[in-house]
């Protein structure tokens, strides 16, 4: 798996979204390289990290970032994902919890429908599919671009029950034009026992982008802040 780091301190994981690549972090990694030791990562199938399987899922990316955390020498570290990302933050911090410390996480959803993506894009994705769930793909990129479009269209699977076993604190965001319905974020938060909710205003789904210099400032006091001043955050 490629990764860049940056800075030094507590580490701080960065998660990009489907067909991104650290590049997504540009607004992101000057910022908290300046307080944190930051892990930028290509995840699997993604930028600079090539993946020759036929199968992706988010399990096996968050076990990827598990031993990578290990390859590492790092035993715990704060998350922020965006998009897949923060669907990658989620699962990580359900199938290692020992490693997250706290997470930020934009632009999650659970499941693949139109009740946890907005109508549209969700209808286009079914014409996508529907359109070349036949074709012969022939090139390596063309097979790689289909595999992770595959991820997002059959998954995540995540049962609501199954976010008990987040126990770090978890700052959950979205943007309230997002591609994410803002409900579909709320049952997320409501689910998560140590949770805080985000909805940023006028903002679509790309959060950290569009806003990046309060998105930075936001996320950054999170991380800072114990659990006691958390309860009034």
């Amino acid at each position: 798996m490629y990764c860049e780091v940056y800075g030094k301190g507590k580490p701080v994981l960065l998660i990009h979204g489907n067909g991104g690549s650290i590049g997504a972090f540009d607004k992101t990694i000057p910022y908290f390289a300046k307080r944190y030791k930051v892990i930028a990562v290509d995840s699997r199938a993604h930028g600079k990290s090539t993946d020759p399987s036929d199968s992706l899922s988010f399990e096996m990316m968050a076990d990827d970032f598990n031993v990578l955390l290990d390859s590492l020498h790092i035993k715990k570290t704060y998350v922020i994902g965006w998009s897949d990302g923060g669907i990658n933050a989620l699962v990580l911090a359900m199938r290692h919890p020992e490693k997250v410390i706290k997470l930020a996480s934009t632009g999650a959803n659970l499941w693949p429908d139109s009740t946890a993506l907005i109508s549209s894009l969700w209808k286009d994705m079914e014409k996508q599919y529907g359109g070349q769930k036949n074709k012969k793909w022939t090139t390596a990129k063309e097979k790689n671009d289909w595999k992770i479009f595959l991820l997002d269209y059959f998954q995540p699977n995540i049962p609501l029950s199954a976010l008990k076993a987040i126990k770090c604190p978890s700052l959950i965001i979205c943007g309230d034009h997002d591609l994410i319905p803002v409900e579909h974020t709320v049952l997320i938060y409501k689910n998560i026992a140590n949770a805080f909710l985000w909805v940023l205003p006028n903002s679509g789904h790309a959060t950290l982008r569009l806003y990046p210099d309060e998105f930075n400032k936001k996320v950054s006091a999170f991380l800072t802040l114990d659990s006691h001043t958390l309860l009034k955050f």
